[in-house]
């Protein structure tokens, strides 16, 4: 065993829980194994997000025995190499695992050995071990690294792999046939390791590399040094026009002329890729997209799939390619779409009874992940934004790999039935089946306006917490882009500058939404204002200003939203925040009240005309909502306070004791009541008005 032989006195609680140690406390080989995963992984050419997976032997003292214990550190199932922490460290008993080779039953059973490592874990065990752990621990070298290079993979999957990896690294590095990952490939690759004492690492036909060292700064060195000579050899001897030349008709269109296509088109492909379940989307015009696209080898290409596991298992075994001219109109495109998708839906259903046994999982779903538009781009879809966009990305590593077999040979994946035995292996469902359940409002995609503060910014981040996805739109781009941050990242909110009032702010509001996330699911109305003045002293431009804002701007805002609505044909959700003032007579507010009597009377309208659409169309009156309100700050709650004769800073107390329950009501309140009005709960009700002011008997809805 070629493990450190470095004993660490302080290792024996540690074994038991690794999150729990300081980093300073860790052993030598881990605080090495977590900085290594952590370069490797933050660097594209060596990995994908996800993929691959490094490990790392050493010896503690066992807090049960006193005497010394082989362990085996190695990331685990799921985890990501760069961001890899200790606590995502499997933790094995090195010589337990390897003595399961006495036990190994055969490669038609070879799935049981993944329960067996359940009887080698050191203490807790730390996270679960992944299908790839065997490897790590039969590889005799202390350090190893599992790696899903484009170039790796492009050698891997070129028709004649072998004899190019022969020719690439002159018996350096051998090429191992084909095999699903489990315990007989480790087997595989510790008996040509063996045999071949001299190598430094392996191809995985159709997959990926191995590489190992005893010391973590070499391990890193050959993984990166086979990674560089593949990239070299592909360099030196590959064709140029890998993909065979541009077919006219499918060159990339100008970027804004491309940009306005995909958003024009993003909700029609949106909604096909979510007949099974709902999807949240990602678009890419990346130039390897664009270019692969516009290639004659394209289709024969998009036909032959993926090949590397970590790509199909996000891209589905292959895209959907859209067989239109890039300048085609968009009637012609979304006709052609629902026929591809029809024919895409009916072939996988093929293949998967082509290989399905009586014990294999139930179809997951027939949509494809991956939608491919010549001269427009990609679009991706997963549960989340991070999986979608995760799944585009594995995509175009799948494009630059088949770039490369290519450019020296000709692209050959793993064949179809070894694909089906990776995406529908019992393995794989049970670690889908491990996955917590979605919130609430997972794979929605919410349009909040008046967004950046106040009930809005309240809406968003209850919205957010709950699952969906949040546009942000504010009449300050600023503030709404600051909001959005500090929900989370582009995965979890955007931020949107638009004037309301404006059918071009609007337009150009629900593509840059649609780009984001390629769909629109729930909107809320929330922009408003507010001036407090008598009649005589209300001009007809704080009349029009009122009015364009809250009632022609959700008239705007719902129109355009209804069209994308309608093109998903997912049904959805439009709330108004309107008023306790749409049905309450109060003084000097003849502006304000009237403008959100408008927005009452929008939402029975809508609810009656969209409903066909399986869109629901409801309205939320609050009164009193101080502070946090932006519409208070502005100085309608200086005026409001003049009103009713109580000082600025005690106007929420007022408001609260002339109410029923005597309460004062928040922001987060009324975001309460629209992630409950468009939640599963009230799936049925559409046109009706909730109360969110605490009981104000004079409002009450008759």
């Amino acid at each position: 065993m070629s493990s450190s032989d470095t004993n660490h006195g302080h290792g024996g609680s540690w074994g038991y829980r690794v999150e729990d140690t300081a980093d300073r406390d860790l052993p030598t080989e881990v605080r090495d194994l977590i900085a290594r995963s952590n370069r490797l992984g933050a660097d594209p050419a060596t990995t994908n997000f996800a993929g691959g997976n490094t490990s790392a032997k050493g010896t503690v003292i066992d807090p049960v025995t006193g005497a010394p214990a082989p362990v085996m550190w190695v990331k685990g199932s799921g985890g990501d190499l760069g961001t890899l922490t200790p606590r995502g460290l499997a933790v094995l008993r090195l010589d337990r695992v390897r003595a399961l080779e006495s036990v190994y039953p055969g490669v038609d059973r070879e799935d049981e050995m993944v329960a067996a490592l359940g009887y080698c874990l050191y203490g807790n065990g730390g996270a679960a071990p992944s299908i790839d752990t065997a490897m790590h621990a039969l590889i005799d070298a202390t350090h190893v690294d599992h790696l899903h290079p484009d170039a790796g993979i492009a050698l891997a999957t070129a028709e004649d792999s072998e004899r190019i990896t022969r020719e690439a690294f002159g018996g350096k590095v051998l090429w191992v046939p084909w095999r699903r990952p489990g315990f007989q490939l480790a087997l595989d690759i510790a008996r040509i390791q063996r045999e071949n004492r001299g190598i430094i690492g392996c191809i995985l036909g159709g997959h990926g590399i191995t590489a190992w060292a005893d010391s973590s700064a070499e391990c890193e060195a050959r993984s990166r040094w086979i990674i560089a000579t593949a990239q070299r050899y592909l360099d030196d001897h590959g064709r140029r026009e890998a993909f065979g030349p541009v077919v006219a008709g499918r060159e990339a269109l100008p970027r804004e002329q491309r940009r306005a296509k995909a958003a024009a088109l993003a909700a029609t492909i949106r909604g096909l890729a979510s007949i099974d379940h709902h999807m949240v989307g990602h678009f890419s015009d990346a130039a390897a997209v664009l270019d692969f696209m516009a290639a004659e080898r394209t289709a024969a290409l998009v036909a032959l799939g993926t090949s590397c596991p970590d790509h199909f298992l996000r891209t589905k075994v292959k895209p959907l390619l859209l067989d239109l001219p890039a300048d085609a109109p968009l009637d012609a495109c979304k006709t052609r779409l629902k026929e591809l998708h029809t024919a895409y839906r009916t072939e996988y259903a093929a293949y998967y009874h082509r290989y399905a046994t009586a014990d294999s999982p139930a179809i997951r779903g027939a949509d494809p992940a991956i939608v491919l538009v010549p001269g427009v781009g990609m679009f991706s879809f997963g549960a989340t934004k991070q999986t979608a966009r995760v799944a585009g990305e594995f995509y175009i590593n799948a494009i630059n790999a088949m770039r490369g077999a290519e450019s020296v040979s000709r692209y050959a994946p793993i064949p179809e039935s070894e694909k089906f035995r990776i995406e529908y292996w019992a393995l794989e469902e049970a670690k889908l089946q491990r996955m917590p359940k979605p919130k609430p409002h997972a794979g929605r995609i919410a349009l909040v306006t008046g967004g950046a503060s106040g009930i809005g910014l309240a809406t968003a981040k209850r919205l957010a917490a709950e699952g969906a996805c949040v546009v942000i739109a504010d009449l300050d781009a600023g503030k709404a882009r600051a909001a959005a941050e500090s929900i989370g990242d582009a995965d979890l909110a955007t931020g949107v500058g638009v004037d309301v009032s404006d059918p071009e702010a609007v337009a150009r509001m629900t593509d840059e939404a649609v780009l984001a996330f390629c769909g629109i699911d729930l909107v809320v109305n929330n922009a408003g204002l507010s001036l407090s003045k008598p009649l005589l002293e209300t001009t007809a431009a704080d009349w029009d200003l009122q009015h364009n804002v809250m009632a022609r701007g959700s008239f705007l805002v719902s129109k355009a939203a209804a069209q994308i609505l309608i093109d998903q044909a997912m049904g959805g959700d439009v709330v108004y925040i309107a008023s306790k003032n749409s049905v309450f007579a109060g003084p000097n507010n003849i502006a304000y009240a009237a403008a959100k009597a408008d927005q009452a009377h929008q939402v029975r309208l809508l609810a009656v005309e969209l409903g066909e659409f399986g869109v629901r169309v409801n309205g939320i009156n609050p009164d009193g909502v101080v502070r946090g309100s932006g519409i208070f700050a502005s100085g309608w709650g200086a005026n409001r306070a003049k009103t009713y004769g109580v000082p600025e800073e005690k106007l929420g107390e007022f408001y609260a004791q002339r109410t029923i329950l005597k309460r004062e009501v928040l922001p987060e309140h009324v975001a309460d009541a629209v992630c409950a009005i468009t939640g599963p709960d009230f799936s049925h009700t559409t046109g009706l008005h909730i109360p969110v002011d605490a009981g104000v008997a004079a409002a009450f809805l008759r």
